[in-house]
C-alpha cells in the first residue's frame, strides 16, 4: 500500500440561502477521518477535501483541503483528480438539493419564507468520467437501511455513478454499515464507523 495515493472527501456541504443563512446536513466528517487513518496506516499517501466538520481529527502527514459551499467543493475535487489518485473515498454529505435562486443581501426574518429547492447535480457522477483510473468508493446513507433492500438503494451508484465498491449506511437502531462490491455482494457487516474503515481499507488491499 506504501506510495499509494487516496483522496477522501467528508463531512458536510452548504448551499447558500441568502448572504448570512444556510442550508446544511448533520455529517460530521468522522467516516472520512477514520478511513484515513486506515489508509495513512497503511503507508499512503492522504489528501482530504473537508467540510466544516465537527469531528476534529487531524494528522500532519494529512494533506487537508478545506471547503463549506457546494461550489467549493466541485472546485476542489475537480482540481485533485487532476492528480491520478489510486482510490477516491467520496465520504462527504453532498447537498441534493440547492435554492433555484439564492437570494441577495439578508432575508426579512419577520415574513414567512419558502424556498425553492431544485436537485444538485451529483458530483459523483463526475468522478470516474475524470479519472477512469481510480477506484471510486461511493456512500449510501438510508435511516433504515435493510439488507433486503441494499441492491435497490445502491444500483445507481455501480450503474450511473460508476462506483467500484458502496458502503451502504443505516442509522436506525444503532449505526450498520455495509460494504458492497459491484457484483451486489455484502462483503463485511459492522456496526460502527471504525471497523467499517478498517474493514474497508482491508478489502481495497486485496
Amino acid at each position: 500500500m506504501r506510495n499509494f495515493k487516496v483522496l477522501v472527501t467528508c463531512g458536510p456541504t452548504w448551499v447558500k440561502i441568502d448572504d448570512v443563512r444556510v442550508l446544511s446536513n448533520h455529517s460530521s466528517g468522522e467516516m472520512g477521518h477514520r478511513i484515513a487513518e486506515e489508509f495513512l496506516a497503511k503507508g499512503a499517501q492522504v489528501t482530504i477535501i473537508e467540510g466544516a466538520v465537527t469531528d476534529l481529527w487531524s494528522s500532519s502527514l494529512v494533506k487537508v483541503i478545506k471547503y463549506r459551499f457546494f461550489d467549493e467543493l466541485e472546485k476542489s475535487l475537480n482540481l485533485e483528480l487532476k492528480k491520478n489518485y489510486d482510490y477516491v473515498i467520496h465520504a462527504a454529505a453532498v447537498s441534493d438539493f440547492q435554492l433555484a435562486r439564492p437570494h441577495a443581501g439578508k432575508m426579512d426574518s419577520s415574513k414567512p419564507l419558502t424556498l425553492k429547492l431544485v436537485p444538485a447535480p451529483k458530483l459523483i457522477d463526475t468522478i470516474k468520467k475524470q479519472a477512469p483510473q481510480t477506484v471510486l468508493v461511493g456512500f449510501k446513507l438510508e435511516p433504515d437501511l435493510k439488507v433486503s433492500t441494499i441492491e435497490k438503494e445502491t444500483r445507481g451508484l455501480f450503474e450511473k455513478s460508476k462506483c467500484d465498491w458502496v458502503d451502504a449506511n443505516s442509522l436506525k437502531g444503532g449505526y450498520k454499515g455495509f460494504i458492497v462490491d459491484r457484483n451486489q455482494q455484502i462483503l463485511a457487516k459492522v456496526d460502527s464507523k471504525k471497523k467499517i474503515a478498517k474493514a474497508l481499507v482491508k478489502l481495497l488491499m486485496i
